[in-house]
């Protein structure tokens, strides 16, 4: 067995991984909460809890927001890009010498499957290695002024940026958001969701290890009540950086607004896969199955929404059936098919919108029910669903359900299939599957949405910039553009006669 294997058979055994953090992560070391209170945190593929992490307040907020700005201050904002650099190169070379408890440690907590684990890790990694990369080619412009004039802009880091991490992918998001902003020169405080605390701190101590001065990145756990509301209210954050639901989103963007900080707000989706009858039918195939049941649906970017042309409508969900049929249900360190889904509140809602939608006449062509794991009967596990035939007013087809449940819409040709695709309140990503590329791009131009997949759902990496439009939110993370939202511009104009 691997040494991930070897971890994750000893966690199956004991119920638990040794040597996990209970403190926040602040002025670069892990300290103890203000109140000495702690939460629990729950492997989904049991139900069961299996460590304790802190449950942190107003306070710690308050002291992890003055080490980011001493810091800042300080220290990073005038660390040269060079040297940010080295420091962001080793992270990721640390990153990957520690793959195997990182991914162990990942797939508990969320329940996601190890080699899922695995290659989130492996983009983590990526990430910090791509953003060290750019530390010294933030470069700003000259304009072309009067020949008595000097005329120039910089890019300044912002300050320091908060950053609300999902549950869905605890350490991708979390280096998603801290590689760029480190790369711009600003410092950070990270809140974790509470469900998934821990890469987010393992993650620090490790950039820490790499030589990440004190107080650049600290990390306060605990609830978004009595640490996500103080956060990203805080009068001394001057960006914040959160995915998430639409609601939460709005009151993150209502405090933002009281203080005037810069936000990039990621909201989720609803997102259409457009299958064309001209398409490679097993290509189609094998993207819709992973743009679904990756994660267990609980991805923002989740293709959700299968539009497909009538012609070829029965035989290609007949097929998608019989695949689906075929996952196997178990516990993440396992390496199922599909894991268990995050929560048991999270269960209950998936379950709830299936159940209406049976209730209202939909077919339900595969799945529809609360599973468990096969080998020890609990967790947290909901069937892979497929309901065929969704019409446009549906529940399901207009609500992000955030779980392995996929809608079929039937289309009757690629103009149908566009205004299908669009009928919707949010707009984060979508594909579409044809042989035809001249078609294929002209429908990527007419999707409102952030970004496009053709012939491959997920398609890219960190060097494509990712993000919403509608109600799926503003501002791009990954690529440049991705560190440019944690950079200010200043302009410069002199008169030199």
């Amino acid at each position: 067995m691997s040494t991930a294997e070897t971890l994750a058979a000893e966690v199956l055994k004991t119920g638990t991984l040794a040597g996990l953090p209970d403190g926040h992560f602040i002025d670069g070391e892990f300290t103890r909460p203000s109140h000495n209170q702690s939460m629990e945190s729950f492997d989904p593929g049991r139900g069961e809890a299996f460590a304790t992490f802190a449950a942190g307040t107003r306070a710690n907020v308050d002291q992890a927001v003055e080490s980011a700005r001493r810091a800042f201050e300080n220290v990073w904002r005038d660390t040269a890009p060079v040297e940010r650099a080295r420091i962001l190169q080793r992270a990721s070379g640390l990153i990957l010498e520690n793959i195997d408890r990182l991914a162990v440690a990942e797939s508990l907590d969320s329940g996601k499957p190890l080699n899922e684990a695995l290659g989130d890790v492996r983009g983590a990694a990526r990430c910090f290695e791509y953003y060290a990369g750019a530390c010294d080619k933030l470069q700003g412009d000259s304009f072309p002024l009067a020949p008595d004039y000097l005329g120039y802009s910089i890019h300044e880091p912002v300050g320091v940026t908060a950053h609300i991490i999902p549950w869905n992918y605890p350490i991708s998001t979390t280096a998603r958001g801290l590689a760029p902003a480190l790369a711009a020169g600003c410092t950070v405080v990270a809140k974790p969701a509470e469900q998934t605390p821990f890469t987010a701190l393992l993650l620090a101590e490790i950039l820490v290890q790499a030589g990440l001065p004190d107080g650049v990145c600290n990390v306060v756990t605990g609830t978004g009540a009595d640490v996500g509301a103080p956060l990203t209210s805080h009068p001394d954050v001057d960006h914040i950086t959160f995915t998430g639901s639409v609601t939460t989103g709005q009151a993150v963007m209502t405090a933002a607004a009281r203080e005037v900080t810069r936000v990039v707000l990621e909201l989720g989706g609803k997102s259409p896969v457009v299958i064309l009858d001209d398409c490679n039918r097993d290509q189609a195939l094998d993207g819709v199955m992973g743009a679904i049941f990756e994660n267990a649906g609980q991805i923002c970017s989740a293709g959700s929404r299968l539009v497909i042309e009538r012609g070829i409508h029965d035989q290609f969900v007949e097929e998608l059936v019989r695949r689906t049929k075929t996952l196997k249900l178990g516990h993440g360190l396992r390496n199922p098919d599909m894991g268990p889904v995050n929560s048991a509140a999270h269960l209950e809602k998936i379950a709830g919108f299936v159940d209406r939608a049976r209730a209202n006449g939909s077919d339900i062509a595969v799945g529809g029910a609360v599973a468990a794991d096969p080998e020890t009967g609990k967790g947290w596990f909901y069937e892979p669903t497929i309901i065929d035939r969704a019409a446009q007013i549906d529940e399901v087809v207009r609500e992000e359900i955030f779980g392995p449940v996929l809608t079929v819409q039937v289309a009757d040709d690629a103009d149908h299939a566009l205004t299908l695709a669009n009928d919707s309140q949010y707009g984060l990503v979508a594909g579409i599957y044809t042989s035809d590329f001249a078609k294929a791009h002209q429908l990527a131009r007419r999707i409102d949405a952030g970004q496009i997949f053709i012939n491959e759902y997920f398609a890219g990496g960190i060097e494509v910039p990712f993000g919403g439009n509608k109600k799926s939110g503003f501002g791009r993370e990954k690529g440049i553009e991705g560190i440019k939202s944690y950079c200010k511009t200043k302009s410069i104009a002199a008169r030199i006669a």
